[in-house]
């Protein structure tokens, strides 16, 4: 289908933990000297202007990062976050509001050290150019226009021996969920060294609970389930809380996200709000 795009929901809260769980990944990987290589399966344009009509429209971002940006306590836990938007908002005061927030390429290229590389698939025939122009003549990127799933099957094994692959398909289409159990299946009899993190919606909760079904029947061990939700969930139209869910997650997570979490939810949605923190499948 491709009309999805990003631009209207970017700094929502389901932005808001997916890149906390990337950069606290890239983190932990940077600990060591060896390199490592991330791979994005949908990385969308790049960038995002909040001061967009696209953003003002939904206005989304409101009651994501903006619910946090000012938080210090936040700010402490995940420095690395907030450095990736401190990033494209040099200039800015301390009392203004944000202009640019990152989709994970750049949460991802403000982490990366000198020795590991990156690699970006974006089909949608209007935010490629986006991509290529934020990263035009950067020697540590490379960029596809192609399925992300065909691209992420024909990048594994990767020469370096570490790294996280993000997997975060818009999910316009059922079968999505299904293909991203499948391409899981795929990339981890290739590649079972690697972390994979794969974003959710929850839209309808049956339908993760088939897709964590799937995962646990492809039989592999470590897989760690971290989820905000901004409402209780119900069979109305709309995403009531996302998640991620981490295979071969660093050791050090959960115990973050125990603390990370609380304070998000305390944040964004103090009264409605929830979060989970679960083994789907332990070590």
């Amino acid at each position: 289908m491709l009309s999805y795009r990003h631009s209207f929901h970017a700094g929502n809260h389901a932005d808001v933990i997916k890149h906390i769980v990337q950069s606290l990944i890239l983190e932990t990987l940077k600990q060591k000297e060896k390199p490592f290589v991330y791979h994005d399966t949908h990385s969308g344009a790049g960038r995002y202007d909040l001061t967009h009509e696209w953003s003002e429209k939904t206005g989304e971002y409101k009651q994501g990062i903006g619910r946090i940006w000012h938080n210090g306590e936040i700010k402490s836990l995940v420095p690395g976050y907030f450095a990736a938007i401190e990033a494209l908002n040099p200039t800015l005061a301390a009392n203004e509001s944000l202009r640019y927030y990152p989709g994970s390429p750049r949460v991802a290229r403000a982490q990366i050290r000198e020795q590991d590389r990156i690699v970006l698939t974006e089909l949608h025939s209007s935010d490629y150019p986006l991509l290529q122009q934020e990263f035009a003549r950067d020697r540590h990127v490379t960029i596809y226009q192609e399925d992300g799933f065909r691209r992420l099957k024909a990048s594994l094994p990767p020469a370096e021996r570490r790294g996280l692959v993000l997997i975060d398909p818009p999910y316009e289409l059922a079968k999505e969920y299904r293909d991203v159990v499948k391409a899981i299946g795929e990339s981890y009899k290739r590649w079972a060294t690697g972390i994979y993190a794969i974003w959710y919606p929850v839209v309808n909760r049956a339908t993760i609970d088939d897709m964590i079904d799937g995962l646990k029947a492809l039989g592999i061990r470590k897989i760690l389930q971290l989820e905000l939700g901004v409402s209780p969930d119900t069979n109305e139209r709309g995403m009531t809380a996302s998640g991620m869910i981490v295979i071969n997650p660093p050791w050090t997570l959960e115990s973050q996200m125990q603390t990370i979490l609380p304070a998000l939810q305390h944040a964004i949605a103090p009264a409605t709000g929830h979060y989970t923190i679960d083994w789907i499948v332990p070590e």
